[in-house]
């Protein structure tokens, strides 16, 4: 099967006799009490899901397994002389629950390479759109192309165990990771570059093969690539994009289904569109101002007449997290290193000094710091990917990393059908008269 398939499903197996044990002897246990504002306000903080890949703290930040950002940035392996993780590493972690040799990794940038082949009906169906179309319309859509291909889907039809579903799950998914890259940069060369398409470089690693077939060479960009697709990855599972995989996964639909469902969460302004809504927001800021390098004195002028006027700066604030995101420091510490003097790098560090203090002030902001998305723009725009709407497509592809793994689990430890309770808002209204009475 190969030997970090084998190592996932030996690692599953133990935890699934654990869980087993632990609903035994424990499953009438409560977690907590769900208010009505959480019932009424999209469920938030209700402990209500198991996703084993990452856990999100909101003082700590996201941990893969265990590991904090800057220890994934030290620990996984890397290419020859670079310095950012591959994600390949991570997936690895993900999937099995420890730290990848650099032959683990190599295992899988070599697998994910023999399985990129597209094949060309895919390519038909992107070319059937307007060029016009959004990119992400056009990456779901190619997803969904892809579905042919699913060995799930077809070993299903025919008749399986479900003790076998992992396996199928398995390699449906290393098979559409294989390929992301390259579904995603031919969309990029249609819809930016006069369909001028590059062909693939078997002899890279996953995230520089990605970098090369959108036409990028420095190397500069490769090592953000790689930063950028790991700590997109995951975040934990009752964000929109991983929720939305697990809950159509949990019908069975197979791993091409499940996650074009997480990418139509993901195009949304709230979740994933928010990262081209930040670098817009920056250029706004720095066109009104008349300058590239705007003060700090301006900036916070120019935030509080952005709140007076009802509206919110875009990438601060966090569902979950109460401080800086581990995600946005990381791209600092890379921009410190590879673009310090890039004008709209500076205005967003400016924009870091003086946002916090001014929307905390406001005494209505839960939390008042930057997020992912409040950095990532800048950094693309540095090195010349400067097509916004492009931006949430590749969160879509490392975040593919993350909720694909969690599909694996999900079928290796049997989880059912996912169907929570609802209510109206007249048994609402009749519960708390029947509370008060």
């Amino acid at each position: 099967m190969g030997f970090v398939k084998d190592r996932f499903k030996a690692t599953a197996d133990q935890q699934l006799l654990e869980i087993k044990g632990i609903i035994e002897k424990h499953g009438n246990t409560k977690l907590e009490d769900v208010t009505i504002a959480q019932a009424f306000q999209g469920m938030r903080g209700i402990t209500g899901l198991v996703t084993e890949t990452s856990l999100l703290d909101s003082n700590e930040g996201i941990r893969f397994r265990g590991f904090s950002i800057p220890e994934l940035r030290d620990k996984l392996p890397k290419i020859e002389n670079g310095n950012e993780p591959l994600p390949e590493g991570l997936f690895y972690l993900m999937l099995v629950g420890e730290l990848p040799s650099h032959e683990d990794v190599e295992h899988i940038s070599a697998t994910w390479a023999r399985r990129s082949h597209v094949p060309n009906h895919v390519f038909d169906v992107i070319e059937a759109l307007p060029v016009s179309t959004h990119p992400m319309t056009q990456f779901c859509t190619a997803v969904l192309a892809l579905q042919t291909e699913s060995k799930f889907s077809k070993a299903y039809s025919e008749g399986i165990s479900k003790k076998e579903y992992w396996d199928y799950v398995y390699e449906d998914t290393m098979t559409l990771i294989a390929r992301l890259p390259r579904v995603a940069a031919y969309i990029y060369r249609r819809k930016y570059k006069n369909s001028e398409h590059i062909q693939p470089d078997g002899l890279l690693d996953w995230s520089g093969n990605f970098a090369h077939m959108l036409g990028f060479e420095d190397e500069g960009f490769k090592e953000l690539m790689r930063l950028y697709l790991t700590i997109h990855a995951d975040h934990e599972g009752g964000n929109v994009s991983a929720h939305a995989t697990h809950l159509v996964g949990s019908a069975l639909s197979d791993p091409y289904l499940s996650f074009a469902a997480g990418m139509a969460g993901l195009a949304g302004p709230l979740h994933g569109l928010a990262n081209q809504e930040v670098i817009r927001w920056i250029e706004e800021l720095q066109e009104n101002l008349g300058t590239q390098e705007p003060s700090k004195e301006q900036i916070a002028e120019y935030i509080k007449t952005t709140l007076s006027q009802g509206k919110v700066v875009p990438g601060y604030g966090h569902a979950v997290l109460r401080k800086t995101d581990p995600r946005f420091t990381a791209q600092m510490e890379f921009a410190k290193t590879h673009c310090p003097e890039n004008p709209t790098v500076k205005t967003v560090w400016n924009v870091y000094d003086v946002a916090p203090a001014i929307l905390e002030a406001t005494g209505k902001i839960k939390n008042p710091w930057p997020n992912v998305d409040a950095h990532s723009g800048a950094l693309l725009k540095h090195y010349g990917l400067v097509e916004e709407d492009f931006y949430t497509v590749l969160f879509g592809v490392s975040r593919a990393l993350g909720v694909l793994a969690s599909l694996c689990w999900d079928r290796a430890l049997n989880f059912p059908i996912e169907r929570p309770k609802s209510v109206t808002t007249e048994w609402v209204k009749n519960f708390i008269e029947k509370q008060n009475a």
